[in-house]
């Protein structure tokens, strides 16, 4: 019996199948990476991606954003999603690009706080549009003072990542600024915690000055309204920290520089560092280089030694105001407006720094389910109940019992997948909550009837993947995370300790008004009193109960 060889290719037969990879070709094999990895995240991911890039642009463009959300069915498992804002618009030159073509922003080399950052994103949804519908994305958007808007229908051409146009046309459009995207895409209608409305929900609370109008499967209208009319201060561009570049990275940066010496190099190309700062670098490089070397004629042996300086030097803490966190205040309204609960507490923790990135954390939580009536103490000291301000409305969240809830957030956008892997996460399991007198399971949520928001602003979030599903376990990150929880928690703490103490003495003070008129009818027995002394006896007993109890 003849047995098959096997088939060996040369080296020329190997060389000839080897070609190019287009980034879009990439992720269309791996979209995945992206997030599209399920039908139900697939329509979730695709609204997101739509509305980040409408807020960013509203804010940019000092706008206080309104957007409306569509979803409609179609056929089959075929969803139209639209996503529609009041923004500046965009040129017609640009619309092609930034929706047809993969890796295309103003986001990526800009360090300043946003929610968009790779130029993936919306490009990317009207990807999988065209791999499971082989519709393009439907576009229109008018520019303020244009007279008329710009149509077009455009999808990605993957082999060469570049845009391919089906329709472009003039129309006179609704809206005298404003972008309109519509994708048909293949998905499952989101629902529970992952759905369009909760997704909408929290992107309320992490951002108050936005009014959502969403029109939902059923055609039923909901309205999430902004609870503040000042638009986010927007941050300010900064420079890289000395001390967050890697030695790769300060090459090319000599190499691309303009500056004509490395004194002028440091002091132009970086943050924090002024000309006392340079000359200390230079002077502890010391491998023949002098404030005036020319930066692109440095060597690899005297960029190493630059390097090695730029570590050991004392470089000021990166500035903070290319940050715009969403602020104590603001947060604590969003909170209140979207969820209902029995108390409230936030905090903001001040800047700090990864790899030379400034990032800021503020936590919030809101504990306990709303009732009818609490607890409280009158102007006298005596205890009273009195009916709660919260309405059970529907569009709410309110704390499960015994349940606690995590909603996470990056730059004011919802994280709402990839929560066991995410930084945040792991801050919050790690926290001892028994000190707070909270239940809690090793590596565990703790059991309260709580939900915990915790968010990290940041020029450069460090997210584990491109989906953008989960922050990088950092240790400056969880520290600050960890620092966060525990100021919310001793506060809380002092909360339920006194509910508790209002309890217990509300409960007493039932107790003996309970039993004090059958004290009263024993004593007229035992005493032979008339009923008026029966009743000034229970009155002083009563006096005497309340004076033990204030001290």
């Amino acid at each position: 019996m003849n047995k098959t060889l096997p088939i060996h290719n040369t080296a020329q037969q190997m060389a000839a199948r080897q070609r190019d990879i287009s980034v879009s070709e990439f992720f269309l094999k791996n979209r995945h990476l992206l997030g599209f990895d399920s039908p139900a995240k697939a329509i979730l991911i695709t609204i997101k991606e739509a509305v980040d890039n409408a807020l960013d642009a509203c804010e940019d463009a000092g706008i206080l954003p309104e957007i409306w959300v569509e979803i409609s069915y179609q056929v089959g498992d075929v969803y139209r999603i639209a996503v529609e804002d009041n923004g500046p618009g965009i040129l017609e030159a640009q619309l092609a690009r930034i929706f047809g073509k993969l890796l295309y922003g103003s986001k990526f080399h800009k360090l300043s706080q946003s929610r968009g950052q790779q130029g993936i994103g919306i490009s990317a949804a009207g990807m999988y549009a065209q791999l499971t519908t082989g519709k393009p994305l439907h576009v229109i958007s008018q520019v303020q003072g244009e007279s008329m808007a710009t149509e077009l229908l455009v999808s990605i051409d993957t082999t060469k990542n570049r845009p391919e146009l089906h329709k472009k046309t003039k129309l006179n459009w609704h809206r005298p600024h404003g972008t309109r995207v519509e994708a048909q895409i293949e998905g499952h209608y989101p629902k529970g915690a992952h759905s369009i409305e909760m997704y909408l929900k929290q992107t309320a609370i992490a951002n108050p000055h936005v009014t959502f109008h969403f029109k939902n499967l059923h055609g039923e209208q909901l309205i999430f309204q902004r609870s503040r009319c000042e638009i986010p201060v927007s941050p300010v561009e900064i420079k890289p920290h000395p001390h967050g570049i890697e030695l790769g990275r300060l090459i090319q940066m000599l190499n691309n520089t303009d500056c004509h010496s490395l004194l002028q190099f440091l002091e132009n190309e970086f943050s924090r560092v002024g000309r006392k700062t340079a000359q200390a670098i230079i002077q502890q490089a010391n491998e023949s280089l002098s404030e005036r070397s020319y930066p692109k004629r440095i060597a690899h042996a005297q960029a190493s030694a630059l390097y090695r300086s730029i570590k050991t030097v004392p470089v000021s803490v990166p500035r903070t105001d290319c940050l715009a966190p969403i602020g104590e205040q603001q947060l604590a309204e969003g909170m209140r407006k979207e969820i209902d609960a029995d108390f409230y507490v936030v905090t903001t923790r001040p800047p700090a720094v990864y790899r030379g990135n400034p990032f800021q954390i503020e936590i919030g939580i809101a504990y306990g389910r709303p009732s009818r009536s609490e607890l409280a103490l009158d102007e006298r000291g005596h205890i009273h109940q009195k009916k709660s301000h919260h309405h059970n409305k529907a569009e709410s969240m309110v704390p499960t019992e015994e349940a606690t809830q995590l909603l996470r957030f990056a730059n004011r956008v919802p994280l709402l997948y990839g929560q066991a892997g995410c930084a945040i996460s792991k801050a919050v399991t790690n926290t001892n909550w028994h000190t707070y007198g909270l239940a809690q399971n090793k590596g565990t949520l703790p059991s309260a009837p709580m939900i915990i928001l915790v968010h990290v602003a940041s020029v450069w979030v460090p997210f584990t993947s491109e989906a953008k599903e989960a922050i990088a376990a950092y240790d400056e990150i969880i520290k600050e995370i960890k620092l966060g929880l525990q100021e919310c928690g001793r506060k809380l703490a002092v909360e339920l300790h006194k509910k508790m103490r209002l309890k217990n003495e509300y409960n007493k003070r039932v107790h003996i008004e309970k039993y004090l008129p059958h004290i009263g009818i024993a004593l007229q027995e035992i005493l032979s009193l008339s009923d008026d002394q029966r009743k000034h006896t229970v009155a002083q007993l009563d006096d005497v109960f309340q004076q033990t109890r204030k001290i």
